[in-house]
């Protein structure tokens, strides 16, 4: 039976909200339980953002993360207030950009850059966020790369399909690199 709680976390703008969602709807489409939250800030860009994620092959019994299997920071910001939310043995995946001196030794970090492959390498830094999902995908494969991918393109704006693949499949190279030790650091 898998059950796994996740939170995305950033900044107003990052699009974790949307990841979010899309995420939920790729463990509809698999057929899972899922729940679904999210929190933002007041600012509409900049202040702090976090979705929430519950999926389950049974029932879900309370709406919010207790404590999460997966944490997705996209700020330093947002790794430091939800770090707590980690269980041991959880994992932590941050955009390498974040200068974090963790004392926890309890769970596997994954220090990747996400927000410079989407600035950079495929030239939109709105496609961050599905980076950082094609990143949970190949770390957990708690959904099906096919739902996975037909809820990216459901929830895209039209005319950015190819590009959020494009960004998906560099999250999941983002993870095989790093499995391979071509780059990443523990915080």
């Amino acid at each position: 039976m898998a059950y796994f709680e996740l939170i995305l976390s950033g900044s107003g703008g990052q699009g974790l909200i949307l990841a979010g969602i899309i995420l939920a709807e790729a463990a509809l489409h698999d057929g899972k339980n899922v729940v679904q939250t999210q929190s933002y800030g007041p600012e509409a860009r900049g202040g702090s953002s976090r979705a929430e994620v519950i999926i389950s092959d049974s029932l879900i019994n309370y709406p919010k993360v207790k404590k999460c299997d997966i944490l997705l920071s996209l700020t330093k910001q947002a790794c430091d207030k939800y770090i707590n939310f980690l269980k041991p043995g959880g994992i932590l995946i941050v955009d390498e950009s974040i200068e974090n001196k963790l004392e926890r030794e309890d769970i596997k970090i994954y220090s990747i850059p996400i927000l410079h492959t989407a600035a950079n390498k495929l030239g939109k830094a709105m496609v961050a966020n599905i980076v950082a999902l094609g990143s949970i995908y190949q770390i957990t494969k708690i959904v099906s790369k096919d739902a996975l991918e037909n809820a990216v393109l459901k929830r895209v704006p039209a005319g950015t399909e190819e590009l959020n693949k494009k960004a998906l499949e560099e999250g999941i190279e983002l993870i095989k690199k790093y499995k391979d030790g071509l780059y990443g650091r523990v915080c």
